[in-house]
């Protein structure tokens, strides 16, 4: 196996390990609430339902509909855009915002424990060449 394809096995199982919906298990919630939240805390800007529907790349009904299951779970809630009125803008709730960062200390947690027994030096590294990795893939 050739360093490439070790990557792409690594990153594979990890994304398999760390997946939205995993974590979402761990913490009793819906996995499809925790899309809707990776949406709203990874934008920059107002988060409407058609940009959860481009964001995770399903049409509007599914993109609707995850919505309304976060919704209903406390996580998210509806306001007014205040730029255009007649469409709502989606925010994250205090329970919302409680369980991004509930996953947030799990996925760091988890990452400490498997790398115990290295070195500052090595974490410094690694962190370095993983953004870098990150940063260089397409969008």
């Amino acid at each position: 196996m050739n360093d490439v394809e070790a990557i792409e096995r690594a990153m594979v199982a990890v994304r398999r390990r760390q997946s939205r919906r995993a974590l979402a298990r761990l913490h009793g919630l819906s996995g499809q609430g925790f899309d809707v939240l990776d949406v709203i805390e990874a934008s920059g800007s107002p988060v409407t339902v058609s940009s959860v529907a481009q964001a995770l790349g399903v049409d509007q009904p599914r993109a609707s509909r995850l919505v309304a299951a976060a919704v209903a779970a406390g996580l998210v809630r509806r306001a007014a855009d205040q730029a255009d009125g007649r469409r709502s803008v989606l925010l994250m709730t205090d329970a919302g915002r409680a369980a991004v960062e509930r996953a947030h200390g799990t996925r760091r947690e988890v990452f400490a424990e498997a790398m115990t027994g290295w070195t500052d030096a090595e974490r410094a590294e690694f962190a370095r060449l993983l953004t870098r990795f990150v940063a260089a893939l397409p969008h």
